[in-house]
């Protein structure tokens, strides 16, 4: 017989699967392609980061600061108490716990988020510091579940995974740059004049995120087979991104939000499935 906490606990695992749902479709099914030992872990941690996120970029009418502060109390009770009655923030300290996942990722994550609340420009220095916690941490998070129970498979693809969130990441600011720039006034990457950019600058960060793809792709299959369909299917989502964003000139990426159509995902789904079957 199913006990109260136990249909809690299952109801929090459904509610991170449906922000994931609701919020990326690319990621969703991603996920899907992942053997079900990790699917749920994976929900967990994309609730978590999704909120963190949405509270620091759409919650523009609210103090945010406050709501971050607090969603940071939240996170470090629920880890200590084993349970909170934020059902996202409860699947979330159940994976934690379950996966070995060091605080430290958790707090450069949250420190990332900090970031965005009082800073507009990054230095060299902050923008790799940026990228280390919001993205990073997050692909180690990931990493974690997928190497759990394998003696050394974590330190051996840490600085892949690592090159994949950056990767991820830098792709997310050369597509957002037009919204990051006139609605939350942001420029993420160091010593870049808005006003000046061009196609020379656009093509220095792409040739930094192409070193980024190319490193993370080595560690991709060198993934448990349970983890390389789904994680390749991410990356084959970015690099189709990524292969846009390159063709668009630097004055149009300012002026739209490139994106890959559901056509083309679906290709992108079933080439992925022939890649590592």
């Amino acid at each position: 017989m199913k006990t109260q906490k136990y249909i809690f606990d299952e109801v929090s695992m459904k509610c991170s699967k449906v922000i994931t749902k609701s919020y990326s479709t690319s990621f969703s099914l991603a996920i899907k392609l992942l053997s079900k030992e990790y699917q749920n872990a994976i929900h967990a941690i994309y609730g978590f980061v999704r909120l963190a996120d949405e509270i620091v970029d759409s919650f523009h009418n609210y103090d945010k600061r406050k709501l971050l502060n607090e969603f940071r109390s939240a996170t470090i009770n629920a880890l200590e108490k084993n349970i909170s009655i934020n059902p996202i923030l409860n699947n979330f300290q159940h994976t934690v716990k379950k996966y070995n996942i060091e605080w430290v990722l958790i707090d450069n994550f949250l420190e990332s988020m900090e970031y965005d609340l009082s800073h507009k420009n990054c230095n060299e220095e902050s923008y790799k510091k940026y990228i280390q916690g919001s993205a990073e941490a997050v692909g180690l998070m990931c990493l974690n579940i997928f190497t759990y129970n394998t003696q050394g498979q974590y330190s051996k693809l840490k600085p892949y995974a690592e090159s994949l969130g950056s990767a991820f990441q830098k792709i997310n600011f050369l597509r957002d740059l037009n919204e990051d720039f006139h609605t939350l006034n942001r420029v993420y990457f160091p010593n870049l004049n808005i006003k000046k950019f061009n196609n020379k600058a656009k093509k220095i960060i792409e040739n930094d995120i192409a070193k980024d793809f190319k490193h993370a792709l080595i560690g991709i299959k060198q993934l448990k087979k349970g983890a390389r369909k789904g994680v390749y299917l991410a990356y084959q989502y970015y690099i189709n991104l990524f292969v846009k964003i390159k063709k668009t000139d630097a004055k149009d990426i300012l002026n739209t939000r490139i994106r890959v159509s559901n056509l083309r995902k679906i290709i992108i789904l079933i080439n992925s499935q022939i890649k590592f079957n």
